[in-house]
């Protein structure tokens, strides 16, 4: 499970910032974790919260949005939302379609506790 990885760069991440910013508690952790970016939710909100006790995550309330899957649709010229790859462009059925969106994990915002 690669997402045991990813929690462990998340709380990294939030444990740089704890010393550089001089928080001691993160009491929500806001994440977008997009549709194509190959990350299970359910099992990275897990491997979250079995990383977070002892640490500043400690606690947390973890928010973990997932913005859709975007491209650019090369034959009709639009920007289209789509659920997974492969998909065909849902105005022209095309599938030429460059992959705009929807491949990040980010971290949104921290709400601490000094």
């Amino acid at each position: 499970m690669h997402e045991m990885s990813l929690a462990g760069g998340v709380l990294k991440l939030v444990e740089d910032a704890a010393r550089r910013e001089g928080f001691a508690r993160v009491m929500r952790l806001h994440l977008a974790a997009g549709r194509f970016a190959g990350v299970e939710v359910r099992a990275l909100r897990f491997a979250l919260e079995a990383l977070a006790p002892g640490t500043c995550l400690d606690g947390a309330e973890l928010a973990i949005d997932e913005p859709p899957g975007t491209a650019w649709c090369l034959p009709c010229g639009r920007s289209v939302d789509l659920a997974q790859r492969g998909e065909p462009c849902p105005h022209c059925g095309g599938h030429q379609l460059q992959v705009t969106g929807g491949t990040e994990l980010k971290v949104i915002d921290l709400w601490v506790d000094d």
